[in-house]
């Protein structure tokens, strides 16, 4: 998953970053309020862990401007304050939870999770399209009830598609998905070519034919 961490205490914000990313996430961050906005504005995240007090202006003006855009992004609001009334302004402008500092990782790391399934999977662990099943809490993908052999990009490759599906998604948005800012520092994407092509062939053996390439495009995930 992408995640966005705006949160202007750096020893936390590297703490989260660490912990999120062993399970594989793609993490990026935002240490005020300028920079918050920018890459609400500019990027698509699956999660945006959102500290209320910014360092340059407030968190909830970043969530204000995620919600006027009508972005689909799930939204937990960090803050240093147990203020019911900064609870109770987050969750009405459209957050889907809060957390107070200090909080141990693991509790955040269940609340994201939580937030995800209701979000993006209806509450569910599972995705289904036709044939192919993903557990999302094991992070494993079956077709027919088999289990498939995906590195750990695959899989989140498969799940990029399967949640988005019949949609174009540019080589540059899939590195993006994938990598976060560092994809920007690639010369070319033949790295993405390389992923693309080794999960098609993976779900294709097993008579999943739904990777399209979009000739100039893209790529979309479709049945025939």
């Amino acid at each position: 998953m992408k995640i966005l961490i705006a949160e202007d205490e750096i020893a936390l914000q590297q703490s989260i970053v660490t912990y999120l990313e062993r399970d594989g996430n793609v993490c990026e961050v935002a240490s005020d309020y300028g920079d918050a906005a920018y890459k609400v504005d500019l990027y698509d995240y699956d999660l945006i862990l959102l500290d209320i007090n910014l360092v340059t202006g407030s968190g909830l003006d970043v969530l204000k401007q995620l919600k006027k855009d009508k972005k689909e992004t799930g939204v937990i609001i960090i803050s240093a304050n147990n203020s019911l009334d900064d609870k109770l302004d987050g969750l009405d402008l459209g957050a889907d939870d809060y957390i107070t500092k200090p909080f141990h990782l693991a509790e955040l790391n269940s609340r994201i999770k939580a937030v995800l399934r209701r979000g993006k999977y209806g509450g569910d662990d599972t995705i289904t399209f036709n044939e192919i099943k993903v557990d999302t809490k094991s992070r494993t993908a079956y077709i027919e009830g088999r289990a498939l052999s995906l590195t750990r990009k695959e899989y989140d490759l498969l799940v990029f598609f399967m949640t988005n599906q019949g949609r174009v998604l540019s080589k540059e948005i899939i590195a993006e998905h994938l990598w976060g800012d560092n994809s920007d520092l690639a010369d070319n994407f033949d790295f993405i070519y390389v992923h693309i092509n080794n999960l098609r062939k993976k779900i294709t053996a097993q008579g999943a034919k739904y990777i399209k390439t979009a000739y100039g495009s893209g790529y979309k995930f479709i049945a025939d």
